[in-house]
């Protein structure tokens, strides 16, 4: 099988299939998931991996989009078996299986790679041959199907080797030392080019250049760029659309982006800024000029990766608080997944997803202040220890309260994701109004969770039991009505009446 091929197949599988015997999820629903975990972990810094997996030689393997009986279950069922319950995987027919590697860094990654081709070659008696590729986030790519790609070109790597081995993607080298600031200059005039360059160097930074604005895509994809100069005249795509695509995707928008030109009509510059450009140089350039404002947006785009690394020691300190509470290990992130599309189906905007994200990862991170024995003890809490417990919505707001500026609205979900409707509940007593509408969801996926999965005192209870509890605390008066109506709709795939209840307040 030709790369082509071996791309098409694990990019485009079939969108009817599923396969229910082996454990593993449906075509469309792990790329949802995947591409949703890209843009997670672009935000959060979390590393990823995709490994593809090529068996050749078991007999009668499954054909792409059948669902007849074959040994394709069987070897689903294999690969299904050793990865973890965090970790996907799907059957993209002809014994291709694409298997997503939640937080896994190289190493990790490798080592259930090697996993899975250990079992699966041994289940085949000798006859059977399997190749695996790996690529990782964030080192290998950061958009999903380059991610993708490059794990089938290192699946095609360690099938033209022999098989039987795991093979991870390399990456070519590139020259640049990342401790100096990288400045892509780009401009399809060669002199220009060798111009501004002219005026930048032997300032401490490191130059990259660029004569298009596709092979200007193609840099910043593969390179951590800090500053774009960008000529805005050029054939093919231009420096406004160039600008526009980079500023419209989420793991590069955050580089300042220098528009150079030598129109100097309003209108221009007025589709400079809707292409969301940081600011314009007049050509020819003036070097103190050119030299002050890349200085300055260098600063600027460094001071905004400070505050997501602020952000990323948060998210870290949230996973160990969580690998404290044993019982509670994923909590968060499902809480934060289920939160969002509540949230997405009652039209919140993406100010208010935002925060139902980084609010759900964070909402328990106050745990941290409170004892392990509490937090797994087997039995019911005493009250001293129900008032440790319940301090640690408090705790988590003032641990993230300096990031106000960045993390804004989560900061309302850690504090009072506690709080009900009709003002029982804890740190604030908030009451009807007073809950805010991304608390009001956190609650009842909270809720949702801790009844469905296992806790120290009891075993999880089936989610129809679960939601039914729900319904009697909407009845009640302490929870929204209209969110669990959207809840219940995606956990059971039911449709949501239009009399669904809803308590406003």
């Amino acid at each position: 099988m030709d790369r082509e091929a071996l791309l098409a197949r694990v990019l485009s599988a079939p969108a009817d299939f599923t396969d229910a015997s082996t454990g593993l999820c449906g075509a469309p629903f792990f790329h949802a998931v995947l591409t949703r975990e890209m843009a997670r972990v672009r935000r959060t810094g979390d590393p990823m991996a995709v490994g593809v997996v090529r068996v050749d030689g078991a007999a009668d393997p499954k054909p792409a989009g059948s669902r007849g009986e074959s040994t394709g279950p069987a070897l689903g069922t294999i690969i299904r078996s050793h990865i973890r319950e965090i970790d996907l995987a799907t059957d993209c027919g002809g014994g291709l299986y694409l298997v997503q590697f939640c937080g896994s860094r190289s190493e990790s990654a490798r080592s259930a790679a090697e996993r899975i081709r250990a079992a699966v070659q041994g289940s085949g008696q000798g006859r059977t041959t399997v190749s695996v590729g790996l690529a990782c986030f964030p080192d290998d790519g950061v958009e999903t199907d380059l991610v993708i790609t490059r794990a089938v070109d290192a699946c095609l790597h360690a099938a033209n080797a022999g098989g039987n081995r795991v093979f991870h993607f390399e990456k070519p080298a590139h020259s640049p030392s990342t401790a100096k600031a990288r400045v892509l200059v780009v401009d399809d005039d060669a002199r220009n080019l060798k111009l501004m360059c002219a005026l930048l160097e032997n300032q401490g930074f490191e130059l990259v250049t660029a004569t298009s604005g596709e092979q200007a895509l193609e840099v910043v994809r593969d390179l951590d760029v800090d500053l774009l100069l960008l000529d805005v005249m050029m054939p093919g795509v231009d420096g406004f659309d160039v600008c526009r695509r980079i500023k419209g995707t989420e793991a590069t928008r955050q580089i300042p982006v220098v528009l150079l030109t030598a129109l100097a009509d309003s209108e221009s510059r007025l589709k400079g800024v809707e292409a969301g450009a940081d600011d314009f140089i007049s050509k020819p350039a003036n070097r103190e000029e050119l030299l002050a404002r890349t200085r300055s947006l260098i600063r600027v785009k460094r001071l905004n990766r400070d505050l997501v690394s602020l952000e990323n020691a948060l998210v870290s300190l949230a996973n160990a608080v969580e690998a404290k509470d044993h019982y509670t290990l994923g909590h968060t992130q499902r809480v934060s997944t289920l939160a969002v599309a509540v949230g997405a189906r009652l039209g919140l905007g993406d100010v208010e997803l935002k925060g139902l994200r980084l609010g759900g990862i964070l909402h328990d991170v106050g745990k941290i202040g409170v004892p392990e024995e509490v937090l797994n003890k087997p039995g019911p809490l005493s009250e001293s220890e129900w008032v440790l417990m319940k301090s640690h919505a408090e705790l988590g707001y003032k641990i993230c309260l300096p990031l106000l500026e960045s993390i804004g609205p989560a900061l309302d979900v850690i504090r009072h994701h506690h709080e009900k409707l009709d003002g029982s509940s804890y740190p604030d007593g908030l009451k009807g109004s007073g809950v805010s509408r991304m608390a009001r969801i956190m609650a009842v996926v909270d809720c949702y969770d801790a009844m469905v999965t296992d806790r120290p005192y009891r075993n999880g209870m089936p989610k129809e039991k679960a939601l039914g509890i729900l319904a009697q605390e909407v009845a009640q008066g302490r929870l929204d009505g209209e969110v669990l109506g959207v809840l219940e709709s995606l956990v059971t795939g039911s449709r949501i009446g239009p009399d669904a209840p809803s308590q406003t307040g």
